[in-house]
């Protein structure tokens, strides 16, 4: 029989590690682009990201507290997510970093400009989501308390994809070399095309 380590959250996990976000991973990198209200840049990345619909497109992000993409998103209601890649991962680390510093002057980064929202996209990222808030949801424990974690959804309402990336029209994950977050403090991955394996939906 398999010997399981079970615990319930409230009480502790009893491991030298909180291993929650080691299981629910890799996670894709919400690198999310935003002005404020009266035109500052701000840039940082989200480890807890992902899509959740096809059509419309919606992407979300968490944020711990009330961080400055959150409130860029609330006051304009706009945000461009970058696809975070091997090349980029310092940066993108480097990005991370609190203060009121413009993101784009302290990593170094080039910034380009969006065609449909107002916050621009990161120069040398291979594709970017230009996106328009749909909704922003505080969330709560399972007895209604109010947590300080919020989830911005939005709708890509224009896509930038790196031709390079596009073989006979279909895209190529891997060529991307996109990393994603692992568990940890510092664990992180690269998706790499010897890691492909294919399986057809039955029926």
């Amino acid at each position: 029989m398999t010997d399981f380590h079970f615990y319930e959250p409230a009480d502790g996990h009893r491991l030298p590690h909180d291993p929650f976000n080691a299981i629910v991973a890799p996670r894709p990198i919400g690198w999310i682009s935003t002005l404020s209200a009266d035109g500052r840049r701000n840039l940082a990345p989200y480890s807890f990201f992902n899509a959740f619909n096809y059509r419309p497109p919606l992407i979300g992000f968490a944020s711990q507290g009330r961080k400055d993409s959150l409130a860029n998103c609330e006051a304009t209601g706009e945000f461009v997510w970058n696809l975070a890649t091997r090349p980029q991962a310092e940066a993108m680390n480097a990005s991370s970093a609190s203060g009121d510093a413009d993101e784009f002057t302290l990593t170094g980064l080039d910034a380009l400009p969006s065609r449909l929202v107002a916050p621009p996209r990161v120069a040398g990222s291979p594709v970017q989501f230009e996106c328009k808030v749909t909704q922003i949801v505080r969330l709560e424990t399972k007895e209604g308390q109010a947590l300080d974690q919020w989830l911005v959804l939005g709708e890509a309402v224009g896509i930038h994809i790196d031709t390079a990336l596009l073989e006979d029209g279909i895209y190529q994950t891997a060529s991307a070399r996109p990393i994603v977050r692992g568990g940890g403090p510092a664990d992180y991955f690269e998706i790499a095309r010897d890691a492909l394996f294919q399986m057809r939906r039955p029926g």
